[in-house]
């Protein structure tokens, strides 16, 4: 493992309680910015999925797909993060595509008894029914919790249509018996959004961070269907193994072919399953972003770091090498933070790349290119 590259961030603090959030004006909250995102019900071989996009497939750009974690629908795990300015000033260059699970987003019909709420398995197996829909050639997925797991997934069945990936909060542990008994034992004492909660957030942040908490327990409880939502939960809790080793420690090992970025907060309930993911992925295309001061939705209460770690991403595999950085007076700039990740990083591949976000698709794959050899290594980030 390279060593520790530690990035220091200055201009945001993480949201305490007393502080202003968004989830505190649910219809300011549930209200998107932009006014260009269409709501498409788009059918696959195992139902239904809501999505709502905003943009159309421009050349080779690939598409950035998101999934949300269980308890969630894209808007309560997106929003915050999309809605920040300087996320938009990246997403503005890409078609943005949020996919809610089976019945999990506002307003949702609930399932009829009997239903059989689709198996980690099938639900990754629903995405390519949305890019074929949308013809989008391949994606750029970020996914939170069971969303990661899912794109995880979706990424080891489907290879050749994931560009990268941003996975936080993952756990690509299936659950034992001991695990299986105490979920039941809690859903026996404990609400649905109060057991949810204890997955979202730690328990440091159930005490001390009300506000947020209890913002989030509302909209779970008034904005996901209760029913829906137990059997997305049900199926989350009796997921499989990931199945994945990282190369060279078992003969034929699977992994993730594509650039992984790993996200957790330091204090976040899913910090020793997101250590372990790191340590069966693929050294040579594998960041791990720990984030200081931050919990168990990094998107919600930092979102301001995470766009910037974000950025790294992207200019690692040859988009945006430059942005309009807001924090100064001139016109396009290079990112002082980008730049200061390059030269810690990387051989940079600004001459792949275009303001616009397009580049080769070639880049991110090639073994024979010099510059990636030297991107395509394991970076641990503390920030």
């Amino acid at each position: 493992m390279a060593g520790l590259h530690e990035l220091r961030f200055t201009e945001e603090k993480p949201l305490l309680r007393g502080q202003d959030t968004e989830l505190e004006n649910s219809d300011a909250f549930l209200s998107a910015v932009d006014t260009d995102w269409k709501e498409h019900d788009i059918e696959t071989p195992y139902g239904l999925l809501h999505v709502v996009i905003r943009g159309s497939p421009k050349g080779n750009r690939p598409a950035i797909l998101t999934y949300h974690d269980v308890g969630l629908n894209h808007k309560l795990c997106f929003s915050t993060f999309f809605n920040f300015e300087d996320m938009q000033e990246i997403t503005k260059h890409f078609v943005v595509c949020h996919v809610d699970a089976p019945g999990q987003q506002a307003g949702a019909s609930q399932f009829p008894q009997g239903y059989q709420f689709p198996s980690m398995e099938q639900l990754a197996a629903m995405v390519p029914s949305v890019i074929q829909h949308f013809g989008f050639k391949y994606v750029i997925g970020i996914g939170v919790g069971a969303g990661a797991y899912v794109l995880a997934k979706f990424a080891l069945i489907f290879p050749d249509l994931v560009e990268g990936l941003v996975l936080m909060n993952i756990d690509p542990n299936g659950k034992g018996w001991i695990d299986w008994a105490a979920t039941k034992l809690s859903g026996l004492t404990s609400t649905l959004p109060d057991t949810v909660l204890s997955h979202l957030f730690s328990q440091e942040e159930l005490v001390n961070n009300t506000e947020l908490v209890q913002s989030y327990r509302q909209q779970i409880s008034n904005t996901v269907n209760q029913f829906n939502l137990q059997l997305f939960w049900n199926m989350y809790n009796s997921r499989r193994d990931l199945d994945i080793n990282r190369p060279g420690t078992v003969p034929n090992a699977k992994t993730l072919r594509c650039p992984v970025m790993l996200v957790v907060g330091d204090n976040a309930p899913a910090e020793d399953g997101v250590v372990e993911c790191n340590s069966k992925l693929d050294p040579t295309n594998t960041t791990f972003l720990k984030m200081a001061d931050s919990g168990g939705l990094p998107q919600v209460t930092q979102p301001g770091k995470l766009t910037e770690a974000f950025k790294y991403f992207l200019q690692g595999m040859g988009y945006i090498a430059y942005l309009k950085d807001r924090r100064l007076s001139g016109g396009a700039v290079p990112s002082a933070s980008m730049t200061r990740l390059a030269r810690s990083r990387t051989a940079s591949l600004t001459s792949a790349s275009s303001v616009d976000g397009s580049r080769p698709r070639a880049c991110t794959h090639s073994e024979s290119s010099e510059a990636l050899g030297q991107i395509n290594h394991t970076m641990e980030v503390s920030c």
